[in-house]
């Protein structure tokens, strides 16, 4: 399958409105978890939704929808670290080192289109979008995967995927949650 992304600009707030449904993806939270903390699920969800779409509005894009023709089949929060207030407090993702590195946080895959190569070719996207951007890495939060029985906290991505692509284990804050980073700059750790 072929897929194309495109910066989520607000243009495109109707693409994603549609991906993320009437539940608003993970439960209402229209990717205002890394913004907010789980202030997210004590208001309703249309708040929370249009907090997001405030920050679509106001740019730069929070990061990429892709598109199977003209349908958004998946989604990922790529953008500043340090426009995400919630990773510093997050038990699993404090900041490693002072470099300005580039979040990838989360993602959506439409339902149907899971296990059809979607996050991978989010996760490749990401790196395009992030080393246009002229970030000088970029970071994820994923889960390792093996030996485990839930596969809560998956939204972050599978570890082995990003190993695949060449990010590398920067930190380990539990077993099962690396932070792992691509640099695209030699002057980045």
């Amino acid at each position: 399958m072929k897929y194309t992304a495109r910066p989520l600009t607000p243009d495109l707030w109707p693409q994603l409105e549609e991906l993320f449904g009437q539940v608003g993806a993970c439960n209402g939270c229209w990717c205002m978890y890394w913004r907010i903390g789980s202030e997210y699920t004590k208001r309703p969800r249309d708040e929370n939704r249009k907090a997001f779409r405030a920050v679509v509005k106001k740019g730069p894009p929070p990061g990429i929808l892709l598109f199977a023709d003209d349908l958004a089949v998946g989604w990922a929060q790529v953008t500043p670290r340090a426009g995400l207030d919630r990773l510093e407090r997050g038990r699993f993702t404090k900041q490693v080192d002072d470099v300005p590195v580039w979040a990838i946080t989360c993602f959506y895959v439409r339902k149907g289109w899971r296990g059809k190569g979607v996050m991978s070719a989010l996760i490749d996207e990401a790196v395009t979008f992030a080393k246009k951007n002229k970030a000088p890495a970029l970071e994820a939060y994923p889960m390792k995967t093996a030996g485990r029985r839930s596969n809560a906290g998956m939204y972050t991505g599978a570890a082995s995927s990003f190993e695949r692509r060449g990010f590398r284990t920067v930190a380990l804050p539990a077993a099962h949650r690396p932070t792992m980073r691509l640099n695209f700059r030699r002057s980045a750790v």
